[in-house]
């Protein structure tokens, strides 16, 4: 019998910096066996300072400049949790993320630097700071595209903001433009006479405009203001002026250093289980100046430090290089380099430089293969089979098949109760309690997110999705959990997590939690029970032909979970799966329950499954048009590459006779959806009324198709 090792330690990465991706990818290749490990970071990405200047120029792609943390979380077996930290309590080990709390065992911090100008009059609404750079690459990249006559300005004048001047330059080259370098004393100062005079001439080849020895005002909607009254014309102004230490790092009760966190050689801040690295750390015993390469080469002693901290092993300390090669773009496809006052230009500084960065960041793009767990030598007939080359899905894409559990519902007893209503194929039943119609249903997900609180609520949702389904009110529910094996200090952390995140979801449904059901397991397993008042309920039966099927959400989340597991989806398109997952159907079934003749939400079976259902019921068939079924971003891209939900297979099997040429869109129909939208079959006269109110509501809702007399569905 196999044992499962239990979780016992909680280890928090706070921030999605240069060190910490290294320490994720370390993390996958050789974990620690008892640890969770959870990262917080505001965006699903990062992106790479060293590629920055090459992006806005235009020489990199978006995709290229970022570091998927969703895909790295996933290699490592962590947990990402997409949220701005904004304290620290060390006497509680608690994190605060927007709401939530999250506890640790062990915490490191590296959120990089903030260029943010606060004192400055008008930056904060007419300026975008250069770091953090995921909101400067954002604001940037709209700029880049749609400004036709671009006026730019940049307040700092260091090697950052020179490099920045000459990448907007050269991006900009074709346009009329003007960009401007401002500084509050001389360009470029931190160079030798060498270095910096290279560099104030390829400022001037880019048509940079300096600025010296001057002092801002203020800046305003189309200009920066001169102490003096001098404007510079700009409608894009970036902060790139010194590197600041984020603010609420002041009321985290760490020893300090200008602000940044202060750490020994060891890493660790005045609060042992508290390490820090990167831009966002002072390192008291070899003070360096901010740059990338001594976070990088700090990782592996992070990372060793961290599992000895957590293991009880001795750690080690890190001593920095004295100093450091520095290659600074110079706009266009050549750079400058500068070791020890010596400092040479060109093209080919440049090729070396995209070599040095790109072989970087196939570190995080091209992630090991670390294969799936061996079998034994001799095992029954169809076990290779079964397994597969790919994991077993998570949510919906664990479930029982279409066909397979009608043949195991065939042969019960049917039921004659006249307070009982059920139609075969709907999730949920409807009783007659006292006169009240009552629905109740029941409904459980296996985890495909290792985030517990993202998964109570999707999970949550998930189960209220057959109450809207039939035009019921959510009135009160029980709760059933499975946790894998861990520690009563982690069993603690995480019921306290499930069950906030519940009373949420369901309390804001206006459904009470009412007892429920805990143990242990393999892995976490979050189910609901649900009951809900029903005034007019709405089943499968009663559709119409002619009648138009309205759906209130994008498919696509099986293959987009699919993708995710297997390092395929971008990170960005998942947290847009799980937004859209996120989105309750309450308001949806209150606009659609009065009019609809037939509804069901959109879960495992798939979006033909469950319209399938629908037309069973009915005695009817149904005609799609694939161009108006909206998918969710990422969808069509993966079903292209071949990538299917575990359950796939069966839904396509189990939807009875679908017509239609085959495409990678028109396999999306029979993808497993996980708290997917609404389907409602309503009269052709109160469709478009009905859709646009979904829209207005915030729904991503289409009018896909119409009911018809002839069998079966017909995708044109």
């Amino acid at each position: 019998m196999q044992t499962t090792i239990p979780l016992t330690r909680d280890l928090v990465l706070i921030g999605g910096g240069h060190t910490h991706a290294l320490v994720l990818r370390m993390w996958g290749m050789k974990p620690l066996a008892g640890v969770r490990v959870t990262v917080i970071n505001p965006a699903p990405t990062a992106p790479y300072s060293g590629m920055l200047p090459g992006f806005v120029a235009g020489h990199y792609t978006k995709d290229e400049l970022d570091i998927d943390l969703i895909k790295l979380a996933r290699f490592a077996g962590a947990r990402i949790i997409t949220g701005k930290a904004s304290a620290i309590d060390t006497k509680a080990k608690a994190i605060t993320v927007g709401d939530r709390k999250v506890a640790y065992d062990v915490a490191s911090i590296d959120v990089g630097i903030t260029s943010e100008m606060p004192d400055m009059d008008g930056f904060a609404d007419h300026a975008v700071p250069a770091k953090p750079l995921d909101r400067f690459a954002e604001r940037w990249d709209g700029y880049r595209k749609s400004a036709s006559r671009p006026r730019v300005a940049l307040i700092g004048g260091g090697v950052a903001g020179a490099e920045l001047a000459m990448a907007m330059a050269h991006a900009l080259r074709h346009k009329d433009h003007r960009v401007t370098l401002i500084d509050s004393g001389k360009v470029v100062s931190q160079f030798g006479d060498d270095a910096r005079k290279h560099l104030l001439e390829a400022l001037e080849e880019n048509g940079v405009e300096v600025v010296a020895d001057a002092k801002v005002d203020r800046i305003t909607s189309d200009a920066v203001l001169l102490e003096g009254g001098t404007p510079i014309p700009a409608d894009f102004v970036c902060g790139a002026a010194g590197a600041r230490p984020h603010e609420w790092l002041k009321k985290t009760g760490l020893t300090l250093y200008d602000g940044f966190v202060s750490v020994g050689p060891t890493l660790q801040s005045s609060d042992p289980h508290v390490f820090a690295a990167g831009d966002c750390c002072y390192m008291r015993h070899a003070p360096r100046p901010k740059a990338g390469v001594f976070a990088v080469r700090s990782a592996k002693t992070l990372f060793h430090n961290l599992k000895a901290e957590l293991s009880g092993e001795p750690l080690k300390g890190y001593q920095p290089q004295k100093d450091y090669l520095k290659l600074v773009s110079l706009g266009g496809q050549s750079a400058l380099a500068e070791k020890m006052g010596q400092s040479f230009k060109g093209p080919l500084l440049w090729k070396w430089k995209n070599h040095i960065d790109t072989k970087f960041m196939r570190k995080f793009s091209e992630l090991p293969q670390m294969g799936l767990a061996k079998l034994p030598s001799q095992v029954a007939k169809g076990v290779r089979e079964e397994l597969g080359d790919a994991p077993l899905c998570g949510g919906c894409g664990a479930k029982v098949g279409r066909s397979a559990l009608k043949e195991a519902l065939a042969d019960l007893p049917q039921n004659d109760r006249p307070d009982i209503q059920s139609v075969k194929g709907d999730d949920a039943a409807i009783m007659d309690v006292n006169g009240q119609k009552q629905v109740m249903t029941t409904d459980h997900l296996r985890a495909f997110t290792e985030d517990p609180v993202l998964m109570t609520r999707i999970a949550a949702i998930h189960a209220l999705g057959d109450v809207w389904g039939m035009g019921g009110k959510p009135s009160a529910a029980t709760v059933q959990i499975i946790l894998p094996r861990m520690s009563d200090a982690l069993q603690r952390r995480t019921m306290a997590e499930i069950m906030g995140a519940a009373a949420d979801v369901l309390g804001q449904a206006g459904a009470a939690i009412v007892g429920g059901h805990s143990s242990i397991g393999s892995e976490l397993t979050i189910g609901f029970t649900i009951t809900g008042i029903c005034d007019r309920p709405v089943t499968l039966e009663g559709a119409e032909a002619g009648d138009e099927i309205i759906i209130t959400q994008p498919i696509g989340a099986g293959v987009v979970m699919a993708g995710e597991m297997r390092g395929l989806a971008k990170g960005r398109d998942v947290v847009a799966t799980y937004e859209a997952m996120l989105q309750t159907q309450a308001e949806a079934s209150r606009i659609l329950t009065p009019d609809a003749r037939a509804m069901t939400d959109i879960t495992g079976f798939g979006l033909a499954g469950h319209l399938a259902n629908i037309c069973e019921a009915s005695g009817l068939g149904a005609q799609i048009k694939l161009i108006d079924v909206p998918t969710l971003a990422g969808a069509e891209e993966l079903s292209e590459q071949g990538v299917r939900s575990t359950i796939w297979a069966e839904n396509r099997g189990g939807a009875g006779a679908i017509y239609g040429n085959r495409s990678p869109k028109f396999d999306l129909l029979f993808d497993p959806q996980t708290a997917g939208g609404l389907m409602a079959v309503v009269p052709v006269e109160k469709a478009e009324e009905l859709h646009e109110q979904l829209l207005l509501s915030g729904y991503k809702a289409a009018i896909i198709g119409k009911m018809t007399k002839s069998d079966g569905i017909t995708v044109s």
